[in-house]
């Protein structure tokens, strides 16, 4: 059946191009293999993204004359098998901190990737379904893309131009359009592979399809050479200072059980970094891991930690007060003057999951007498930035507390809260996943923050990844996995704002309602009046 499919038949009419579902199903699972292989690991076995240009071709060609019913499940197989790949680390952190046995974590492990596993069901759905109502198969897949990007909720955010974080000149254009924009550049390439591969079908149609994809790929790599070349001169004239890092790497148990020998070590490498010429401290998120009654908390960090550092510093913990309803805990950065005291406080808005509280715990307390080990964190209230005096001046620092890092639109509200802040700082502690992949996928969904806004993005972990990322995303000082270690790294200071930074997510909002509404209704084919001449 051709694609001319009358509107009563066309969703549930599967045309002669369409491959039977086993080999279909074959596709979408090599989809599935070449995305999560594509994906930020560790520095020996990243591949660089380099899957990422044809992980979507299977895919397309599993969909080809699919019924949007039959893509949906195409989709839903593929995104189910990417999700448990993607997210195997879920297991390990859910029975450490969920309490519940093991055969009950891997079946919320699973049903968690059968639900983001639906980002890529959609995407096939809303293909299909406007290729059955008259538009183009380029049209429909950039749009259903950016909708799958946009407007599907996760649990555990990410985008597929993640897996270019290596590729700076790929990168640049988020500060244009966020990472969706930088995704849409790879995806292109995927979309110009598949047509090229079309050609003997139909070559004239399929070079107009070619020159749609390659087009927007091509010109994102080209404002990348122009913009790491501007953004480097522009970071040249900007005042410069010296950031000690500091990674304790202490066990996720151990920091509960001692946290007085967590201040030992991190004091021991903080000296050795003020002394080979730090001129302010990072350290990580809860590094000062002993509970402190929010009433009491200046006077302890000061007396406790401040006046040990000799110079200022941003550093994480753990603060508590008693209300009437219950008593309430934030997950909590503070900075300090060179004499210890404290000058600012933030505290995370964003909470981990079954780490820091339980979905809908608060609606149903019992939730937490059958989960003992998860937190009962509250979030913040505020987005005001930290200050810090260094060389004498004042600077603002936009910070972000764990996993509020990979969140793009939360990062821009902090930064616009803080009116043109002087860096970004990110304090984490990725030990709840222990040594697997989720640490340098963090790390790689992260660095987008620092191109998105032109800012030297500070990041100091428990156990790793710690680093420091230039404004265009290139990694300037990197640490490792579970060692206690000290980073020293030059950082720049700068101002000014993107164009991400003043529109956000808005045209992708608009470009993912487009998917909806060429989803559901008929292009209306031009007629054309015939001449007086007949």
């Amino acid at each position: 059946m051709s694609e001319a499919t009358s509107p009563s038949t066309a969703s549930t009419a599967t045309d002669s191009r369409a491959l039977p579902f086993g080999k279909a199903a074959a596709l979408a699972l090599l989809c599935s293999l070449f995305y999560w292989g594509a994906f930020p690991t560790d520095p020996a076995h990243d591949k660089g993204g380099l899957l990422a240009f044809i992980a979507y071709v299977p895919f397309f060609f599993a969909i080809r004359g699919q019924t949007p019913k039959r893509a949906a499940q195409l989709g839903l197989l593929s995104g189910t098998v990417m999700n448990v790949g993607g997210f195997y680390w879920l297991l390990d952190m859910l029975k450490t901190f969920s309490g519940f046995p093991t055969a009950l974590c891997a079946l919320f492990v699973l049903i968690v990737a059968t639900y983001q596993g639906g980002r890529m069901a959609l995407t096939g759905w809303l293909i299909r379904r406007a290729e059955l109502r008259g538009y183009g198969f380029q049209l429909a897949a950039t749009l259903a893309f950016i909708a799958s990007e946009v407007a599907f909720p996760v649990l555990f955010p990410w985008y597929f131009g993640a897996t270019v974080h290596t590729m700076p000149a790929f990168l640049q254009v988020a500060d244009l359009g966020g990472p969706v924009l930088v995704s849409l550049a790879v995806f292109a390439a995927n979309l110009a592979i598949y047509q090229m591969l079309l050609l003997r079908f139909d070559p004239a149609a399929r070079i107009r399809g070619v020159a749609y994809a390659a087009v927007p790929f091509a010109l994102s790599a080209l404002y990348g050479i122009f913009q790491i070349r501007r953004v480097d001169a522009i970071a040249a004239k900007a005042d410069r200072a010296v950031v000690g890092i500091v990674q304790g790497n202490l066990a996720l148990i151990q920091k509960r059980e001692d946290p007085a020998e967590g201040l030992r070590r991190h004091f021991r490498i903080s000296e050795d970094l003020r002394r080979k010429g730090a001129e302010f401290l990072v350290w990580s998120e809860s590094s000062v891991t002993m509970p402190i009654e929010e009433s009491l908390s200046k006077r302890f960090l000061r007396d406790r930690v401040g006046r040990n550092l000799k110079i200022p510093a941003v550093f994480g913990g753990v603060l508590y007060r008693r209300d009437k309803d219950r008593e309430r805990w934030f997950n909590t950065a503070v900075s300090t003057t060179k004499e210890g005291e404290i000058v600012s406080r933030y505290d995370k808005h964003f909470l981990l999951a079954f780490g820091e509280y339980l979905p809908f715990g608060d609606d149903f307390p019992i939730l937490y007498q059958w989960s003992p080990n998860s937190g009962r964190f509250s979030k913040g209230d505020n987005l005001e930035p930290l200050t810090l005096t260094v060389g004498g001046v004042e600077r603002k620092l936009s910070t972000l507390i764990c996993y509020e890092d990979v969140l793009p639109g939360f990062t821009n509200d902090a930064v616009l809260t803080a009116k043109d802040p002087d860096i970004l700082v990110n304090i984490t502690n990725d030990a709840w996943f222990g040594n697997t992949s989720e640490p340098w996928e963090h790390f790689a969904l992260a660095k987008f923050r620092a191109i998105e806004h032109h800012r030297y993005l500070v990041r100091s972990t428990n156990s790793g990844v710690s680093g420091v990322v230039d404004p265009l995303g290139r990694v300037i000082s990197l640490g490792g996995m579970y060692r206690a270690e000290g980073l020293l790294s030059e950082v720049r200071f700068l101002k000014g704002s993107t164009l991400f930074e003043t529109i956000g997510f808005w045209p992708w909002y608009a470009a993912s309602l487009a998917s909806f509404v060429i989803a559901f209704r008929h292009l209306r084919k031009r007629v054309v009046a015939p001449s007086k001449a007949g």
